[in-house]
């Protein structure tokens, strides 16, 4: 074993050399700056508007990639990437999601309950690849750094990761639909995932040459955006900015 102040020694070292290693950056140019933007605020959630031709396999690996450079509590990277082509295995999975879909429609009443039946809220037979996205909880030991008293913080941080992965597939003209209505265990017994182990998300990912100007939910009705002001608050909750803040 090493002795504690061997250990601390060793620390300092590592942390001199890695501020050693700190480099210049600058803001983006313009034109960068604007592509960034552009993708955020063109993303979509698609459902139906996938083309059949499958992704490349270096397209999804740039795809992957983007995901895996998210940040992460600990750098934990508490992450894997299921990717799902298999035609029965898709098969089953929607099954999975009907099954859900159907109980959920039933949560609903009235126009909303119509509204939400009409709605077409997966891609998964349509799009030639679905991704799942898990997260490993151990995946950091019992102790994280920075989880310490957060314990969702591995999840957030599998989210930032379906974040670039999205944001990346704007860039690559690919849609990606995320599809949350199952019951996890059904979708774990698919796919034979862990006990331990939580989908945080799959996704439906495929070419796609047309995406709707505003959010599809917003525009068959279900809900509009936000004003962002009401949502922003100065230094305390429900405490409204002044003018000029």
């Amino acid at each position: 074993m090493l002795h504690q102040r061997t250990i601390r020694a060793i620390a300092l070292v590592m942390i001199k050399d890695t501020n050693d290693r700190l480099v210049a950056v600058s803001a983006f140019d313009a034109d960068d700056r604007d592509a960034v933007y552009r993708a955020i605020q063109s993303r979509r959630d698609v459902r139906d508007q996938f083309r059949g031709d499958p992704i490349p396999d270096d397209v999804l690996r740039r795809l992957l990639e983007a995901a895996h450079q998210a940040p992460s509590v600990g750098f934990m990277q508490p992450w894997n990437f299921i990717v799902v082509r298999d035609k029965a295995l898709l098969e089953q999975v929607h099954t999975a999601f009907s099954k859900a879909n159907a109980e959920a429609a039933r949560l609903f009443t009235g126009e909303a309950q119509a509204l939400y039946r009409s709605l077409k809220l997966e891609g998964i037979r349509k799009a030639p690849l679905s991704l799942c996205v898990t997260c490993d909880p151990t995946r950091g030991g019992e102790v994280v750094l920075g989880r310490t008293h957060n314990p969702r913080m591995d999840v957030y941080s599998t989210v930032c990761a379906v974040q670039n992965l999205w944001l990346a597939a704007r860039a690559e003209g690919v849609g990606v639909g995320w599809v949350s209505i199952f019951h996890e265990d059904d979708v774990k017994a698919v796919l034979g995932i862990p006990d331990h182990v939580e989908i945080v998300a799959w996704l439906c990912v495929g070419f796609v040459d047309q995406l709707y100007e505003e959010p599809e939910l917003a525009l068959k009705g279900w809900r509009q955006r936000l004003d962002l002001n009401d949502l922003v608050f100065q230094d305390r909750w429900n405490s409204k900015p002044t003018s000029g803040s």
